[in-house]
């Protein structure tokens, strides 16, 4: 699985985990929220900031998002 996919996946599940639509979590993020769905589907290469902006509005460091990449 390559890095992209991973963090999506883990995107979602620390979403899902705090009860948060892609929408809520998009506003939150300063970003669209079908930009959103791209990167929670693997689809989308985000920049360390836009990664950031995510991880900041789950209220997550930042690493959290890299679990389970070899």
């Amino acid at each position: 699985m390559d890095i992209c996919t991973v963090i999506g996946i883990n995107i979602r599940k620390t979403r899902n985990s705090k009860k948060l639509s892609q929408e809520e979590l998009a506003y939150r993020a300063g970003m669209d929220r079908s930009y959103l769905s791209e990167v929670e589907n693997g689809r989308k290469r985000l920049s360390i900031t836009k990664l950031d902006q995510i991880a900041t509005a789950l209220d997550v460091k930042i690493t959290q998002l890299f679990t389970g990449y070899k």
